[in-house]
Parts: C-alpha cells; sequence; structure tokens
C-alpha cells in the first residue's frame, strides 16, 4: 500500500491525465501539495519503480499504468456525485413511464454514450430464457416482410424477411399458422431446431412455393435465437487521442461488429464492475465498465467501452444510477 502522500500524487496525476490526455510533469502538480519539485520528482520515480505509473517518451511527464489505474479504482477513488446537469438529461428518461423497458433501456445509454463520449452496449438476456408466445408478419413490400416475436418476459424482437420468389399473401398466412402451431412455447433458442426436423418435413403438403418461404423464415428465426444488444456511440472511440493508429481502430470497430464478441461482455456479477485493459476480454487497450440489470426477472448487462484514459468515478456514478431506475420499474 502507498502512504497519503503516494496516493494523493497518484489520485492527481490520473485526473490531471484524465482531462487532459497529456503526460503530467513535476510541475503540474507540485503547487498543489505545496512541496517541491524535486520532492514530487522522488515520488513519481517511486510510483514508475512499483509499476504505477509509467512513461510515453523521454519527457519527465508520467502517464498511469494499468496496474496505477486499478490502484486508483480500488484504493483512491470514490464515485462522483452526478452534477445537476446530468440529473436533468437523464431524468427526462427516468421519468417517462410511457416507454417500454426496452426504449428505456436504449435511450439511458444512448444520454450516457453522448455524455462519457464512450460506446454503449446493451445485451438482452439469453435466449434460452424467453419462450416465444406469439408471431405475427406485416407485409411492408410484395417480396419483404416484418417478422414480429413476442416472449413470454415480455421480450419484442422484429426482423426484415426478404423472400426471393413472389409468394401470394395466403401462403405467408398458411405459413405463419403452421410455424405458430409449432413454436409458440418453445424457448427462442430451440425454434431452429424444431423448424428444421418438424416443420421442414411437412410444409410442402400445404403450401406450394414452401422453399422460399421456408428458407426466409429459419434465417430469420435464427437471428432471432443470439442474444439481443444495442450499441450506441461506437464511433466515439474514433475521437479518442489514445487510438489514433488506423490499424488499432480498425481493429476496434471491427470487434464493435462481431455479435460473438460483442455477447461476450455479458456481466455475471453484481454491482458496477470495472475491466482494465488486459482484465477484460473484449481489447487489452480499452476499459470495459458493466453491471447487470434486473427487472421482473428479465436480466441484461449495460456496458460502457473506452480507452483506459476515463472518468472511471463519473461512469461508475452514471451506470449506477441508471442501473437502479431500471431495476426499480
Amino acid at each position: 500500500m502507498l502512504n497519503s502522500r503516494e496516493e494523493e500524487i497518484l489520485k492527481l496525476i490520473v485526473e490531471e491525465y484524465v482531462k487532459t490526455a497529456r503526460p503530467v510533469g513535476s510541475n503540474a502538480i507540485c503547487d498543489t501539495l505545496n512541496v517541491s519539485s524535486a520532492t514530487i520528482r522522488n515520488e513519481m520515480a517511486f510510483l514508475e519503480d512499483e509499476g504505477l505509473l509509467e512513461k510515453t517518451h523521454i519527457s519527465s511527464g508520467r502517464i498511469p499504468s494499468e496496474k496505477g489505474y486499478r490502484y486508483y479504482v480500488d484504493n483512491i477513488m470514490k464515485p462522483k456525485e452526478l452534477s445537476g446537469e446530468d440529473m436533468l438529461k437523464l431524468q427526462t428518461v427516468v421519468h417517462n413511464s410511457s416507454i417500454v423497458l426496452d426504449d428505456y433501456i436504449a435511450r439511458s445509454v444512448e444520454i450516457i454514450s453522448e455524455m462519457t463520449n464512450l460506446t454503449a452496449v446493451v445485451l438482452g438476456n439469453s435466449s434460452n430464457e424467453n419462450k416465444v408466445t406469439k408471431i405475427e408478419v406485416v407485409p411492408v413490400t410484395e417480396n419483404n416482410l416484418v417478422a414480429i416475436i413476442v416472449t413470454d418476459k415480455g421480450h419484442v424482437e422484429h426482423k426484415n424477411i426478404i423472400i426471393e420468389e413472389n409468394v401470394g399473401t395466403e401462403d405467408i398466412r398458411k405459413t405463419v399458422d403452421i410455424i405458430s402451431k409449432f413454436i409458440v412455447g418453445t424457448p427462442i433458442d430451440e425454434v431452429s431446431s424444431k423448424l428444421e426436423f418438424e416443420v421442414k418435413p411437412i410444409i410442402g403438403n400445404y403450401i406450394k412455393q414452401h422453399e422460399a418461404l421456408y428458407n426466409a423464415f429459419y434465417n430469420a428465426f435464427t437471428d432471432f435465437s443470439h442474444p439481443s444488444y444495442t450499441m450506441r456511440g461506437a464511433k466515439n472511440i474514433l475521437m479518442q487521442p489514445e487510438f489514433n493508429d488506423v490499424d488499432k481502430i480498425r481493429d476496434i470497430l471491427s470487434k464493435f461488429e462481431d455479435k460473438d464478441v460483442v455477447n461476450n461482455i455479458k456481466e455475471t456479477e453484481d454491482g458496477v464492475n470495472i475491466y482494465i485493459g488486459s482484465e477484460n476480454e473484449f481489447d487489452d487497450d480499452v476499459t470495459v465498465i458493466k453491471t447487470k440489470y434486473n427487472i421482473n426477472g428479465e436480466e441484461g448487462t449495460i456496458a460502457l467501452i473506452g480507452p483506459k484514459r476515463m472518468e472511471y468515478d463519473r461512469v461508475i456514478s452514471l451506470l449506477d444510477y441508471i442501473t437502479k431506475n431500471i431495476n426499480d420499474r
């Protein structure tokens, strides 16, 4: 453990670097602590030897290391009281009782993403916890439909379906009736199996152009079986000075587009949890702060992703505030 002055120096360096994105020198903090620049340099050298600070180039300035951020989060940082402006922005959603849960969560994380310049992700609960209770199809154009699935948890999914051949509305209606008969009451992740082994062998007995219809619906329901997720502010990563390397930006953006990678962000622990750099499975150069929510048995994860240089104290408070309000709805 560090002594009180060492902790204060680390705190000042972390918070100054978060604010400016520039290495912090001794002159930037010696006046605050009312000690000499030489004393600060000695303390900074000690913190560097302990692996809590590091140099990015030959200047005397230091930046927090991954270990330094972890020490700051675990031993120094305290959640920041939300400002009146932050509260006002969030309350426009919190006090709107007319919007459904999915829209409430999506709008909340969109606001937090805008406020923090971080990428926000919402992961729905796993599909085996949702059973199909209703299927509807809405025609958009002659070959374009929207399939809507409602689950027993009140979750609503929709998917555009494009049918390559011209198919009559009566055949579409019959297809929906047959599929509904077999899959209502089935967990979403078992729907594809039921379609393949129970619906496919018999649908040709009732519908002439069954192959085009079956393939379109099968592909749609296969997509439904993956946990749903919403992402806001993916391009915020482009505004961070840490990510000025084209290859690095391309790598992170490709991960944002990879459903399997994003779905692995799911949180299993209670509370707001912080995974810095190598502690998360998403990318060693980012921090992932995430929490799970639970409302009427519907579980999910809210995560914020950004550089290791972030306002941890504010982000934690924002996530904690919005999660408590979700759980209280």
